[in-house]
């Protein structure tokens, strides 16, 4: 299957008709493509091994990192996200009426009509405000400080007022480009102001000297705050996983739900206007300095988001950090050993073996109804070596599969203690830069050797002999670890009043959220906005009354 082109419904079709299993060869680079980058190259399986050593550390892992565009993963994710299906003329037409008041495109013209008059706002300023011998036409790096006297417009403060302190603050004799020493000493004086929360976009029209202009930009201004509303109203109707991993899902209570529909518009705006589109993340990193108007609205969905989830251990006082930090190595010595690799070791090599003696019986009966009967005799009996291993494999599956998933009840019973002792840790790190503390360390079983893995390897030519001290410690390891955590989520935490009853489990259980299959139905679009409607209708007639 060409993999690398194909679109969701030919990979639905490619890797869903095989009769036994269904595999998908990768190529994550192309064998045509050369490589002007000189110099050596690192491993390409360095990478795959630092995710890996951070999943197990319970360390964060780089964002997409198992979905990078060089991975196999990465590629197949880019096929499935790549849609092939033609849209009919009806849907077309839609959809451009849906995108007909994009944020994004009003709020290019939005720009257009008001940066000008803005401008000039300021270049009138600067021009009253300085002294009668510096009264000079700025130059073309006037620009710099328009954009830092908007930035400190959005943050609440007067421009003309911040203008008057930078002028007052040394004398401009002697500079070549007084815009330019205004932009320094403002931007020196005010860093990076943060903007307030930005007022609807009806409420900051400016005043233009053209009336007919004046009134488009005031319908540029309404339509975009209806956009944002509505954006707000479709993800509250139809919600995008983006706005149910920052807000949670949508209350039953009509002001809870007007809410969470506030936040949404301020969220879903910002994504629009930006084009950001992350399908999980809903904000994505902050905008440079340089872009004042971008960064008032992403600090508005900022606000949107509320507190973050996750431990808060900013007010604890030291010693409870240090008691926190301590039970890092008490929550990870419980741990099961990690057996993923020579699990996934053993289920291949039953598989192999099991296609082994497959074509071995295969071949039995064929040269047996030749008349081969020492050959097939042979062959018989190498298939029934096959299928004895087959047995073995499948053993030793059974065992590594427990021990995984005993090993995923810990992480989802300890998650919490876990994090809470790595936010402590930080916490200590951040109060005392100079003083030493030792690194957490995991006091997780080791690893099995590769000595040890190396015998997991059976042949066909000797009888799968018991299963080794290894496995069988592992399976005593089960029993141990079943009774420790029966023992931990029976425990509660106590009433002061013992007229009351318990506040719950001691250490409540993390539970992940459910996974979605990565196919889903696309969610609807936006419908179109009436007035949007009304101008096409409108259209239509005079086309038709024209015809």
């Amino acid at each position: 299957m060409g993999i690398l082109s194909a679109a969701q419904q030919h990979a639905y079709v490619a890797l869903t008709r095989g009769t036994d299993a269904n595999l998908a060869y990768v190529f994550t680079a192309s064998p045509k493509t050369a490589d002007p980058a000189p110099g050596p190259r690192s491993a390409p399986e360095l990478a795959r091994y630092d995710r890996i050593h951070a999943k197990r550390a319970d360390l964060p892992a780089p964002a997409n990192a198992s979905a990078a565009p060089d991975t196999a993963l990465g590629v197949l994710a880019a096929v499935l996200n790549h849609d092939g299906q033609q849209q009919s003329a009806t849907q077309t037409r839609h959809q451009a009426l849906a995108d007909a008041d994009h944020l994004a495109i009003l709020h290019a013209i939005w720009t257009a009509e008001t940066t000008p008059a803005r401008e000039q706002h300021y270049r009138d300023l600067l021009m009253n405000t300085l002294p009668p011998g510096h009264r000079a036409e700025p130059g073309h790096q006037a620009r710099w400080l328009w954009r830092t006297l908007r930035a400190a417009e959005l943050a609440g403060l007067d421009p003309a007022g911040v203008l008057a302190d930078a002028i007052a603050e040394r004398d401009l004799a002697g500079s070549r480009d007084i815009a330019a020493v205004l932009d320094a000493r403002l931007r020196h004086r005010l860093g990076a102001p943060v903007p307030l929360p930005s007022r609807p976009w009806s409420e900051q029209v400016p005043a233009l000297a053209d009336p007919a202009r004046q009134a488009y930009v005031a319908e540029i201004a309404a339509m975009m705050d209806a956009r944002k509303d509505r954006i707000g109203e479709h993800a509250a109707s139809h919600p995008p996983a983006w706005a149910t991993a920052a807000l949670g899902p949508v209350t039953a209570d009509p002001a809870d739900r007007l809410e969470w529909q506030k936040r949404a518009a301020a969220i879903g705006a910002w994504r629009e206007l930006s084009g950001y589109d992350h399908p999980a993340d809903p904000i994505g990193p902050e905008p440079v300095t340089a872009a004042p108007d971008a960064r008032a609205v992403w600090h508005q969905a900022l606000a949107a988001l509320g507190p973050v989830d996750g431990p808060d251990v900013r007010g604890m006082p030291d010693g409870r950090l240090l008691h926190l930090r301590d039970t890092y190595p008490i929550e990870t010595a419980w741990a099961p050993r990690y057996v993923g690799d020579e699990l996934r070791q053993v289920r291949g090599a039953a598989w192999n073996v099991r296609l082994a003696g497959l074509r071995a019986a295969a071949e039995a009966r064929a040269v047996g109804r030749c008349g081969d009967h020492d050959h097939a005799a042979a062959k018989h009996k190498l298939a029934a070596g096959y299928q004895a291993l087959e047995q073995a494999y499948r053993q030793r599956e059974t065992v590594f599969a427990t021990v995984m998933a005993d090993r995923a009840d810990w992480e989802a019973a300890t998650r919490a203690q876990r994090h809470l002792a790595i936010a402590a840790d930080a916490e200590l790190r951040r109060r005392h830069p100079g003083q030493h503390f030792s690194p957490l360390r995991s006091a997780e079983p080791e690893p099995v050797t590769q000595a040890q893995r190396d015998e997991l390897a059976l042949t066909p030519d000797q009888p799968p002999g018991e299963i080794d001290k290894s496995i069988t410690d592992l399976t005593a390891g089960h029993r141990t670890f079943a009774d420790r955590l029966a023992d931990r989520q029976s425990q509660t935490v106590p009433s002061e009043d013992p007229d009351y009853g318990d506040h719950g489990p001691a250490f409540p259980t993390w539970t992940s959220p459910g996974q979605e299959p990565i196919l889903q139905p696309p969610k609807p679009e936006i419908p179109p906005s009436p007035r949007i409607l009304e101008y096409a209708t409108d259209r239509d007639a005079d086309w038709e009354a024209a015809d």
